[in-house]
């Protein structure tokens, strides 16, 4: 009988789920509620039980699994950071009966799968051209905030996986200077993800009605990022345009880090729901706007990911025999002894 993998992203909302056929066909993709399952085990386990997972798998075993999850994956326990979800790495393997059990952080994930992304699987934000070979580097907000780079070694890609969305936010101009001050009153400190993150759109909303003294609505992210809503409420438009411009803030500072001249990566689950609003925002110029390293930044390209499934790709990819992305020390392994 043939082997059949599961891969997954789990993230602090949803849980995406698929099937990895053994042509590299994903198949049978599925994506549940976090909030609906005590367990990420009940999640895995309804999603293998039902419908056309459950079909595949009566004529082809289980082999492998791999999922990218949202928080550090640094050894035998795992915990999400922004969901009460945990699990012990060897336990869930032996649980699901596979022969090897990969995870990985998230972003890792979609930092892997970038250089297999098509022409069509990104949109092109402002200008500049990749130089083949540099480093790449990756961000998205949804949930938190995930940052990852990719960094050439030899023949093969590293990707990094670490925590860049906690650290700390700084202002651009002064109407962002008196909206961390304000935030640092309620948080102490206030990280990138405290703005720009489905949360962070709601921070800086209601923050921003709250120094001008007016009222706030309970607003979702979703509809904060309305234009409907928009239309009729300041304090959203604002506090779009200002989530967009610190996310411009941050791409450009991570692009000095790594020196990503090949390009910066935008993911998540907020920024291509934007569409044309995010490309007329002041991502770009702020992204850019860096003193005397704006030449440097302005020949680098940022792109919109549009792939609806950018992890399920890296983690195919991890899985793959033929696979040229190394996984870095967070990538944690455990196989039937």
């Amino acid at each position: 009988m043939a082997g059949i993998y599961l891969i997954a992203d789990v993230g602090a909302t949803n849980a995406r789920f698929a099937l990895l056929g053994g042509k590299g066909d994903v198949e049978c993709v599925r994506v549940l509620a976090c909030a609906d399952y005590p367990l990420i085990e009940d999640a895995i386990e309804a999603y293998l039980g039902e419908g056309p997972s459950l079909v595949k798998l009566r004529t082809r075993r289980l082999q492998a699994a791999a999922l990218a999850i949202a928080g550090p994956v640094t050894g035998e326990r795992v915990a999400l950071t922004n969901h009460p979800w945990s699990f012990s790495i060897g336990h869930l393997r032996r649980r699901l009966a596979v022969d090897r059990l990969l995870v990985v952080n998230d972003f890792t994930a979609i930092a892997g799968a970038i250089p297999y992304l098509k022409a069509h699987e990104r949109s092109a934000v402002g200008g500049g051209s990749p130089v083949s070979g540099a480093p790449i580097g990756v961000l998205g907000p949804g949930s938190g905030l995930g940052i990852s780079g990719l960094v050439p070694t030899g023949n093969h890609w590293l990707a990094l996986s670490g925590e860049g969305g906690h650290a700390t936010m700084a202002p651009a101009t002064a109407r962002e200077s008196i909206v961390l001050d304000h935030m640092r009153r309620r948080f102490n400190h206030v990280s990138a993800e405290r703005v720009l993150s489905g949360q962070g759109l709601i921070n800086l909303y209601e923050t921003l009605a709250e120094i001008d003294g007016v009222p706030t609505a309970s607003y979702a992210p979703a509809q904060i990022t309305d234009p409907e809503i928009g239309e009729r409420e300041p304090y959203c438009r604002e506090a779009i345009d200002m989530f967009c411009a610190m996310l411009g803030t941050i791409a450009g500072n991570l692009a000095l880090t790594l020196g990503a001249r090949g390009g910066i990566y935008l993911a998540g689950g907020i920024v291509p729901k934007l569409g044309p609003r995010f490309t007329a925002s002041k991502f770009r110029e702020r992204f850019e706007d860096k003193g005397r390293m704006r030449p440097f930044l302005a020949s680098i390209p940022t792109y919109v990911i549009t792939h609806p499934f950018a992890a399920f790709l890296g983690l195919a990819k991890l899985l793959s025999e033929k696979a040229t992305l190394i996984p870095d020390i967070n990538c944690i392994i455990s196989r039937r002894t």
